[in-house]
């Protein structure tokens, strides 16, 4: 799936939650960029650990607030030098088991995320956008493991729906300008989100819980905490089934998913943590659509899985030219069926260590494993006849990853300087093919199956290697109680191999059309430079500079690979990889009730890669992809939190963004597409949140206002999709009791798209087209109607 900024006053406001907790001088200290579980010190981690509940899994620290009003949101941006803002995992809790923890961060300023389900889990119709940096171009991690670009056909990572259960989120961290140089990340150009994990709870317990909802959806979960060991270690297991049917047209969103996670103490400065997870994911498709289509049949259009026989009608129609049936306009109008299967497993150890009170770090091993398909029934290419014979066949996409990596990071505090280098490095072996695979004339298929070993055409497979070597270096100095300073700089190299393989039909070798050879992307100097000054306990500013490179895609569906070899040899030599500039200027405030911040951002994209589909998306043509010269971004962030009554509180976020292109695109001397001054494609110029939220420690709940603006699909902006404000409803009930079934019980019900309201979610789930006059380019994804989901948890322990 494609998605697809000197110095100006800009701003994000957001709520400084922990603020009226931190100590005076808590300003002049860095805060951490995100809390992920073993970076503190060993020791202080042992000491917690026998005298009481681990800080993760359990109640916070800071009681005070969080007993009378859970918050929305922490703001670990406090002493930093640059916008920073994390969600807590209370706040991931109050959305519907298995809803992606991107709707929490959506209302977060100048965050545009969009699913065409209500859960936000599909990941056909996921859609990120920060400041005009769709997900390609952003940074993923989780527990500093990275996850790669999150595209639908990733080659080098995983969502991370597909990496940890819902249940077992920790906080979630967001830097809208640019991640820490640290961050194990070769495409942050537009920022990076930081996911964690708990950790296993000190006590003995388990947690069961289940939901039903709308579309017959259903989940169960169940987690065991061991409680600290003799060995004084500590470990959890847990498990989960999803069930859902779309809601609409015919076809199932299905995932089975595993985590298990170990912590133990080594002696007094060393600590292992072990993670591990498992998932197998089968999601149906819902159909791609067109503003035409959207006018001419509704919202309601989508594949027609249940019906074979009009599905191979319209097959026949169109391979035969004759007349398609009443109500269909063409072979694309519907198609018959069309998934995602994905399995993954995802593991990591780590290990923290402290050799004095200067010295400190941590060293990481990881891997991942993927197998996935994309599939889509096709009627542009027929079953053979000695295979089946029917006017359809099944067209696949099969991935398989197979990376592995090390993380490593060194500390060393002395006078007011923190000095911290490590090093990032990963191997990563992708295959990806495109077959077609025959289809019985009768007896409809299966909706979700995985396709093997029968293909009776091979359009094209290819192996990668991609190579990526990171190392980092900066310092914190507090050069005064109110001002510090924190500087520091990565090298990053990435190599990029690919090797095209004939393909087939019929066991005829068929010659590859796809390029062979090798790719560079290297700086030895990616600069980051910031500060912040805190005028008293109230108030702070701060300022900083940034600049990042982004890695080329080592995939058949993206990047320089997915062009024709002739445009492969056209760009030799003279593509050069995607850099960002960023520069922000912020103000902070905060009192015990009232918290905000403004920042103000101007971002320079350079040496941009511009990638036109061609043709319907089932097609499956080679992209047009060329450097396109350059974007300017400016905007504004704005957030605010107001506890304005005992249990009450607001949270209002507004961004604004201008992200246009600066060149037209040019083929052979001239202009071929006029794009110079246009908007860039999928993000909103306006964005909007305003929550409302209540909670007195047994009764909780709040309602969620979220408005985009208009949204184009096409570069030179002849068609767009209309703005829309959602709302969202959560509630909940947690029951104060000793008795035994009601303790540690607590109920939810949520309802998404509180007011019914009929809209496009997605905007270029098929990929950006230059232009559409006719209005007929599918890549359009209708939202989901009001849903609504009930939800038991019970803690035993």
């Amino acid at each position: 799936m494609k998605f697809r900024h000197s110095l100006v006053l800009s701003a994000s406001l957001s709520a400084l939650v922990i603020a009226a907790q931190l100590p005076k001088d808590a300003y002049a200290q860095e805060v951490p960029a995100a809390p992920v579980p073993g970076s503190a010190p060993v020791h202080q981690k042992q000491k917690s650990a026998t005298k009481g509940p681990s800080s993760r899994g359990s109640k916070p620290r800071s009681r005070e607030i969080e007993s009378k009003s859970p918050e929305l949101i922490i703001v670990l941006g406090a002493g930093q030098a640059r916008e920073t803002q994390t969600i807590s995992r209370t706040a991931i809790q109050e959305y519907t088991p298995g809803t992606s923890p991107f709707k929490a961060l959506s209302k977060l300023p100048g965050v545009m995320f969009t699913s065409s389900d209500p859960l936000g889990s599909y990941e056909w119709s996921q859609q990120i956008i920060i400041r005009g940096f769709d997900q390609s171009r952003l940074g993923f991690t989780f527990d500093g493991v990275p996850l790669g670009n999150l595209a639908y056909g990733n080659d080098n990572g995983l969502s991370i729906g597909r990496a940890l259960q819902t249940e077992n989120n920790g906080p979630a961290t967001l830097t809208q300008g640019a991640g820490a140089v640290g961050v194990a990340a070769s495409n942050d150009l537009g920022g990076a989100l930081q996911f964690t994990s708990i950790d296993p709870s000190d006590k003995f317990g388990a947690d069961v819980s289940g939901t039903i909802g709308s579309a017959s959806t259903w989940r169960t979960f169940a987690r065991i905490n061991s409680g600290l060991l003799k060995t004084g270690g500590k470990f959890y297991v847990s498990y989960n089934h999803q069930d859902a049917n779309k809601w609409k047209g015919d076809g199932v969103q299905r995932q089975d998913q595993a985590n298990a996670k170990f912590v133990q103490p080594l002696g007094e400065h060393l600590k292992l943590t072990v993670f591990g997870d498992w998932s197998k994911r089968a999601e149906n498709d819902y159909q791609d659509l067109s503003l035409s289509q959207i006018r001419n049949y509704g919202y309601n259009l989508d594949n027609i899985t249940g019906n074979y026989a009009l599905a191979k009608q319209i097959a026949y129609a169109y391979q035969n030219s004759t007349a398609f049936p009443k109500g269909i306009q063409n072979q694309d109008t519907v198609y018959y069926n069309a998934g995602g299967l994905r399995e993954d497993a995802l593991g990591y150890g780590k290990l923290d260590f402290r050799v004095n009170n200067r010295l400190s770090g941590y060293v990481m091993g990881y891997g991942h494993t993927n197998s996935g398909e994309g599939v889509w029934v096709t009627p542009y290419t027929a079953t053979p006849a000695q295979l089946g014979g029917s006017p359809l066949s099944t067209r696949t996409t099969e991935y398989d990853i197979h990376r592995a990596g090390f993380i490593g990071s060194l500390t060393y505090k002395i006078a007011n300087h923190a000095i911290e280098g490590g090093f990032w490095f990963e191997n990563n072996n992708f295959n990806q093919a495109r077959r077609f695979y025959p289809l019985a004339l009768d007896g409809s298929p299966s909706s979700t199956h995985w396709y093997k070993n029968n293909a009776f055409a091979t359009q094209w497979q290819s192996a990668f290697n991609t190579k990526t070597y990171q190392v980092h270096l900066g310092d914190t100095w507090k050069i005064t109680p109110k001002l510090k300073v924190n500087y520091g700089f990565k090298s990053l190299i990435v190599d990029n191999t690919a090797r095209a393989m004939d393909g087939s039909y019929l066991g005829t070798a068929v010659p590859t059309a796809y390029p062979s050879g090798s790719l560079n992307a290297s700086n030895g100097f990616l600069p980051q430079v910031g500060a912040n000054y805190r005028f008293n306990h109230n108030h702070e500013i701060f300022l900083d500079y940034s600049r990042n490179m982004a890695a080329f895609d080592s995939a058949q569906t993206s990047g320089p690979f997915s062009t024709t070899v002739a445009g492969f040899q056209a760009l030799q030599g003279r593509l050069k990889p995607e850099m960002s500039n960023t520069e922000e200027l912020g103000y902070r405030y905060h009192t015990k009730t009232f918290q905000a911040t403004v920042t103000g951002y101007y971002v320079q994209f350079e040496n941009r890669l511009l990638s036109v589909t061609q043709g319907v998306g089932i097609q499956g043509n080679a992209s047009v992809l060329s450097n396109v010269g350059g974007v300017i971004s400016r905007g504004i962030d704005t957030a605010v939190n107001w506890q304005f009554a005992p249990n009450w509180s607001i949270f209002a976020s507004y961004a604004f963004n201008n992200s246009f292109y600066q060149d037209d695109v040019m083929a052979n001397g001239t202009v071929s597409a006029a794009i110079k001054g246009k908007n860039v494609v999928g993000m909103p110029r306006n964005l909007a949140n305003l929550q409302v939220g209540y909670d007195d420690g047994q009764i909780w709940g709040n309602v969620l206002m979220q408005i985009q603006d208009r949204r184009y699909y096409t570069y030179t902006n002849d068609a767009y999709v209309p703005a829309n404000d959602v709302f969202n409803l959560n509630v909940g009930y947690r029951f104060k009791s000793q008795n035994f079934w009601l303790r540690g019980l607590d109920t939810q019900i949520n309802v998404t798209n509180l007011f019914d309201k009929r809209y496009i979610a997605t905007v270029g789930s098929n990929g950006f087209i230059n232009s559409d006059p006719s209005r007929t380019f599918q890549t359009l994804q209708a939202a989901a109607p009001r849903m609504v989901f009930f939800t038991i948890r019970k803690h035993f322990n």
